[in-house]
């Protein structure tokens, strides 16, 4: 259990290295992240989502989340799908986000 603890820790550090190209905060803490799953196999997948509906980065972002989740060790796979259930408002941010952004 605490490797796989460990293992969700590392992907969460990885997601907050992916930034939205428009917004100077990355895709963790502006909430874009809906759900990390984690199989027995050690098959990962995510369900994130954009800040607008027809986003010309869709593909970019979720290319580089793949790219640096299957970076973290013991990662075998991994899958990203890009969802609109919730639609992403700016309450979904971190404390952080909003705060870099002068929200608070």
């Amino acid at each position: 259990m605490e490797n796989l603890l460990e293992m969700e820790a590392g992907i969460v550090k990885m997601l907050k290295t992916v930034f939205d190209p428009e917004i100077p905060v990355n895709v963790y803490d502006l909430g874009l992240i809906y759900k990390i799953d984690v199989d027995d196999e050690k098959n990962v997948t995510i369900d994130m989502t954009l800040t607008a509906v027809g986003c010309p980065m869709a593909d970019f972002l979720a290319e580089d989340v793949k790219q640096k989740v299957q970076s973290v060790d013991g990662v075998k796979d991994v899958t990203v799908n890009i969802v609109f259930e919730p639609e992403w408002n700016q309450s979904m941010m971190s404390e952080e986000a909003k705060l870099e952004l002068g929200y608070l």
